[in-house]
């Protein structure tokens, strides 16, 4: 399993909440937000769509765009504002980066 870039240091004692990114089952605390959720589990949020770089959010504040995610039905949440819930699913690429090639 990859480390996390983040590590909690405190508030450990809130409830666990269960989600999935990418496929695979990730641990979270009641009140994290998404962001911090996935970089606890993981060493980067996405890779960037405009070059081979990978992007791990960049203001943790909802003002810079640099940490955009997917559900698995397609919606895009910003994942340094959205609070995560019991059994979100979601997805680190777009669904058209999965889409057969279309040329």
């Amino acid at each position: 399993m990859t480390a996390g870039r983040f590590i909690r240091l405190a508030e450990t004692l809130r409830p666990s909440v269960q989600l999935v990114a990418d496929g695979k089952p990730i641990a979270a605390l009641e009140g994290d937000t998404l962001l911090v959720a996935l970089l606890g589990n993981v060493a980067h949020l996405r890779h960037s769509e405009f070059g081979d770089g990978v992007r791990s959010g960049f203001c943790l504040m909802g003002a810079c765009q640099d940490c955009w995610v997917w559900t698995e039905e397609g919606e895009r949440l910003r994942a340094c504002t959205t609070v995560v819930r019991e059994g979100l699913r979601v997805t680190t690429e777009p669904l058209e980066a999965r889409w057969p090639n279309r040329a």
